[in-house]
């Protein structure tokens, strides 16, 4: 099994930098895609209050016999509970779905800096409260832009301790991980291989081949070398497995400058832009 590297948080928690992601996998296969990972040796598991598959995740982590001290579990909040009441409601259901006293890290979602009147600070500051009484040992953001971050900070007595963005080698998104960085903030890449865009890369390809490895594991390899957490999604077992062999090889300086130089700036973001993006579940 291999050694996942850990990443100290500026709380003084510790996260592991690989971990397994369940967005878009149908609650029925939930748990079972969970065991497959925890067997093949993920302690991170990613999931969210709008993927529909908390329950599932708890089971799939209960009935692994995986001690749940030892895996590392993050959920977001629900688009349509920003108000503080209904964030704190949506929280224990968080926790009741989970079949957990805590969770490792709770984010919010989206900032909606177009719904709520704008204000995602009083949201920020329920999340505050579960960090104090224990419920989420940390507390972090999720598509948040580097204005949204700078207001956080003006505005509340807490820098988040992640911030979960789209990144992939088409969007790097180097802006918002420079601020998170000069602020301790640490990135959690979403769409890691933008959603498969970019596995038929020549470059990526050429890398590949050279280190005999597949386009993913060097695209996933690449996000661990820039220092980023990374949460591939599968549900099937041998690419859950090809997706955890990161670490018997690494990337030099020259590999990384040139999958870092396909980056096409917002032209190639694949998911909708966080100043804009409204929706709100049914």
């Amino acid at each position: 099994m291999s050694d996942i590297p850990t990443i100290t948080l500026n709380d003084g928690k510790t996260i592991p930098q690989l971990g397994f992601g369940v967005f878009q996998i149908e609650p029925a296969d939930t748990a079972e895609a969970v065991g497959v990972a925890l067997d093949v040796g993920y302690r991170h598991i990613d999931t969210a209050q709008m993927y529909q598959n908390e329950k599932e995740v708890g089971e799939g982590i209960r009935a692994s016999g995986v001690d749940r001290r030892e895996v590392f579990v993050t959920s977001k909040l629900n688009n349509g509970f920003h108000r503080p009441e209904e964030a704190r409601k949506a929280f224990a259901g968080t926790l009741a779905a989970l079949e957990m006293d805590y969770v490792d890290l709770f984010l919010i979602h989206w900032p909606l800096p177009t719904l709520y009147g704008g204000d995602f600070v009083s949201t920020w500051k329920v999340l505050e409260e579960f960090r104090s009484d224990g419920r989420a040992r940390s507390i972090g953001v999720s598509n948040f832009q580097t204005a949204h971050l700078q207001r956080l900070a003006a505005e509340s007595d807490t820098i988040p301790a992640v911030n979960q963005i789209e990144a992939h080698p088409y969007f790097t998104n180097d802006e918002v991980r420079d601020h998170g960085r000069s602020q301790g903030i640490v990135t959690e890449a979403w769409s890691p291989i933008a959603q498969g865009g970019v596995l038929g890369d020549p470059v990526i390809g050429k890398v590949a081949e050279s280190l005999g490895k597949t386009p993913a594991q060097v695209v996933l390899r690449w996000h661990i070398e820039r220092g980023d957490v990374v949460f591939p999604k599968s549900t099937t077992p041998s690419r859950i497995r090809e997706n955890f062999q990161l670490f018997d090889f690494g990337l030099d300086s020259a590999d990384v400058e040139v999958i870092t130089a396909l980056n096409k700036g917002e032209e190639g973001r694949t998911g909708p832009n966080p100043d804009a993006f409204d929706y709100l579940p049914d």
